[in-house]
C-alpha cells in the first residue's frame, strides 16, 4: 500500500511538471499613452519652492508589459517637449528652460526597462518600482522609479512615477539670479501621471 500512496504522489508531482512546462512562456499587455498625461517638476530656491508642469502629452506612444515566469518587463519610451514646460512665472519658465539646454536638447526621454512585481490592476493603488533611462540635455542616468500603480471606473490605467533628482546627475548648474543672491537648490523632484487604456 505504502508503495502505491508512493507510484501516486510521484505521478502528481510530474504531471504539475508537465503542466508547467506547458504554461505559457509569457503575456504580454500593451497600454497606449493618452494625451492628458503629464509631467511635474518640484523644486526649491533659498527663498520659496516652485513647481513646473508639463500639462500634456502630445505623441502616440505605447508602453508594453511582458510577464515572464520569473520576470516583468514594462518597455517603451516617453520624449516629453521641455519647451512646453509652464513654471506659472514666465521668469521661472525661461530660466528653467534655459537651465535644462531646452533650445539645445527639447526632447526629455524615459526609458522603461523593467516592473519589480505586476500586480492584479484594481482601484486601490499598489506600490512598485521599476528601472529607467532618463535622458535629459545630453546627459542620460539610469534611475530606479516608485510608482502607484491602479484603474479607475473606466478602465483607464494610471501609472504615477516619482524619483529625486539633482542638476548635477546630468551635468547641470541650478539658475541663480541676482548676483546668487537668489539660489536654486540642487534636488528636483520628478513626478509623471501617465493616464493608458489596454490596446490589441
Amino acid at each position: 500500500m505504502r508503495c502505491f500512496y508512493v507510484l501516486v504522489n510521484g505521478l502528481l508531482l510530474l504531471l504539475l511538471i508537465s503542466l508547467a512546462a506547458w504554461a505559457p512562456a509569457k503575456r504580454v499587455t500593451k497600454w497606449a499613452v493618452s494625451s492628458n498625461s503629464s509631467l511635474q517638476v518640484h523644486g526649491s530656491t533659498n527663498l520659496n519652492k516652485f513647481a513646473c508642469e508639463i500639462k500634456s502629452y502630445n505623441r502616440l506612444d505605447t508602453l508594453q508589459v511582458t510577464i515572464n515566469r520569473n520576470s516583468v518587463a514594462l518597455t517603451g519610451t516617453l520624449q516629453l517637449d521641455l519647451r512646453t514646460f509652464d513654471c506659472q512665472n514666465p521668469i521661472m519658465t525661461r530660466d528653467l528652460r534655459k537651465t535644462l539646454k531646452a533650445d539645445q536638447f527639447p526632447l526629455l526621454g524615459i526609458r522603461f526597462l523593467n516592473l519589480s512585481k505586476m500586480p492584479t490592476l484594481c482601484q486601490d493603488p499598489a506600490t512598485l518600482t521599476g528601472w529607467v533611462d532618463i535622458a535629459l540635455a545630453g546627459a542620460r542616468q539610469r534611475v530606479e522609479i516608485t510608482y502607484q500603480l491602479s484603474v479607475d471606473e473606466q478602465n483607464v490605467v494610471h501609472l504615477v512615477g516619482t524619483r529625486d533628482v539633482t542638476f548635477a546627475d546630468f551635468n547641470l548648474t541650478p539658475p541663480t539670479k541676482f548676483k546668487g543672491m537668489v539660489q536654486t537648490h540642487q534636488k528636483l523632484t520628478i513626478t509623471f501621471h501617465l493616464k493608458m487604456k489596454a490596446v490589441g
